[in-house]
């Protein structure tokens, strides 16, 4: 018997020849196969409820879930995906290309709450949690498994990424879990069918997806027999490559009304010397990304070629927002590492070198300690935080004079009120109006502003408009445009 497979198959043998009573009720919850959907459940109710307060105590941080709340509003209502936040009549495809979030469409009919958002995403997130916890139990035993899977709940990368409201990457999180782990078992055709729908993710992930192809064809490399995996794996590469070449110059240009892609400037300057990432700043984030998660012994793992593509477009860039590990960037490069982890894990065990054989022992303890101790400045500390469960009053008092806009009303806002409003008006980002004279104007009030202040630079924003103050609550103060 493989070494690998012993612990779990001695499990099986074990539950198979317990006695009945011993296999049922509670025994069954405790079952080792169960141990990835549990894992997977109390993540759920962890992410859910870190999103959830946040969103409810209004810290959202940036406009993106206004954006993906408009463009998923449009599905949901059978229309085309208009994100005005980011300019009038903006088709979301032509920014990114990522009609997977069309998904969620049905949900927000039935729900129709940012909210629906953030509880959708804290499941894809939980779900990734599957695979990665079930192959390392498949091939390290139970312990080692859940120690493993733990880890990568709590993985930094995942808590900044769930902290970082909503964002479409997190379809990718599943789709690269279960791809991987088909490929470390060696069962090609589902792993190409779930890399696959990853070019519907975003432009740059078809790169990714032909990086797992090209992973299928390596690990086959010298195998007879394997006609048909061989070409699912070039068919993988071949359609990946093609899928992001096809976003990039034909589809995101035609729903464009540049007609181009918005995103190649951030690949070259803008009439001058371009930003370049400081070698330290790469070098930091490489760590991060493969020492608290992996002790650096993913790098004995071929699966780390699959996050090549997301690495190689962060660093070449010249916005050094993608340079380092806040956000959600780094959120699809931790199904990658813990993966490799695994599978390196699994190797190292009958190394002929017993210093490596040992540390990869007691690696998968490390790994757990070190999620757990960097948990204590990460996301999900708050929740053990008293305040974290308050809705102080200036929120409600904020949200009672974000309630007296009106529906279906043109407002011009920052990021807290879109929060609010997207769902139920037609929302604009500040100063991108595009000539639009809105209704009202919801603004956070800062650096010693007055209403009065506030009001008078609308007026100077939009010529020709005059704005009364409504109301002024928690910092935020409310505008509408009196008439002529």
């Amino acid at each position: 018997m493989d070494s690998a497979t012993a612990v779990p198959a001695q499990a099986r043998k074990s539950a198979e020849t317990a006695p009945s009573g011993q296999r049922t009720g509670f025994a069954r919850l405790g079952a080792p196969r169960l141990d990835p959907y549990w894992l997977a459940g109390v993540l759920f109710v962890l992410y859910t409820t870190l999103s959830v307060s946040r969103h409810l105590r209004m810290l959202t941080m940036s406009w993106d879930l206004g954006i993906f709340e408009q463009a998923i509003r449009g599905y949901a209502e059978l229309r085309a995906p208009i994100a005005d936040l980011k300019g009038p009549g903006t088709n979301i495809l032509g920014d990114h290309f990522s009609p997977i979030t069309a998904l969620v469409a049905p949900f927000y009919r039935a729900f129709p709450t940012p909210l629906t958002l953030l509880v959708v995403q804290a499941a894809l997130f939980a779900l990734s949690a599957v695979p990665v916890t079930r192959l390392a139990a498949h091939l390290l035993g139970r312990g080692r498994g859940l120690a493993i899977g733990v880890a990568y709940g709590l993985s930094w990368g995942v808590q900044r990424a769930v902290d970082f409201d909503f964002h479409e990457i997190a379809f990718a999180m599943p789709l690269l879990a279960f791809s991987l782990e088909a490929v470390v078992r060696r069962r090609w055709t589902p792993a190409v069918l779930w890399a696959a729908p990853l070019v519907l993710v975003k432009e740059d992930l078809g790169v990714t997806a032909a990086a797992v192809g090209a992973l299928v064809l390596l690990r086959l490399r010298g195998a007879r027999g394997r006609t048909r995996a061989v070409a699912q794996g070039a068919a993988l590469v071949a359609f990946g490559l093609a899928a992001t070449a096809l976003a990039l110059g034909l589809i995101i240009p035609s729903f464009n009304s540049g007609g181009s892609y918005d995103y190649w400037n951030k690949l070259g300057g803008d009439g001058g010397p371009a930003p370049v990432i400081p070698a330290d700043t790469a070098v930091r984030t490489l760590l991060w990304t493969l020492l608290p998660t992996t002790g650096l012994l993913a790098l004995r793992s071929p699966v780390l070629i699959v996050a090549l593509p997301t690495l190689g477009w962060r660093f070449v860039s010249h916005d050094d927002h993608y340079w380092g590990t806040d956000w959600h960037y780094s959120a699809v490069l931790m199904p990658v590492v813990f993966i490799a982890l695994t599978e390196a894990l699994a190797a190292s065990r009958t190394s002929p070198r017993r210093r490596l054989r040992t540390y990869a022992h007691h690696l998968p303890a490390a790994v757990l300690a070190a999620a757990l101790a960097l948990t204590a400045s990460l996301p999900l500390y708050g929740l053990t935080m008293p305040d974290t469960y308050r809705i102080p009053p200036q929120v409600r008092a904020t949200e009672r004079l974000l309630d007296r806009i009106p529906d279906g009303a043109t407002v011009e806002a920052d990021v807290v009120p879109i929060s609010r409003l997207a769902g139920r008006c037609r929302v604009f980002w500040v100063g991108g109006t595009g000539g639009i004279r809105p209704d009202y104007v919801a603004v956070h009030l800062g650096d010693g502003r007055t209403p009065a202040d506030a009001a008078a630079d609308a007026a100077r924003t939009h010529a020709g408009a005059r704005y009364v103050v409504v109301g002024s609550e928690g910092g935020y103060v409310v505008l509408r445009r009196a008439a002529p």
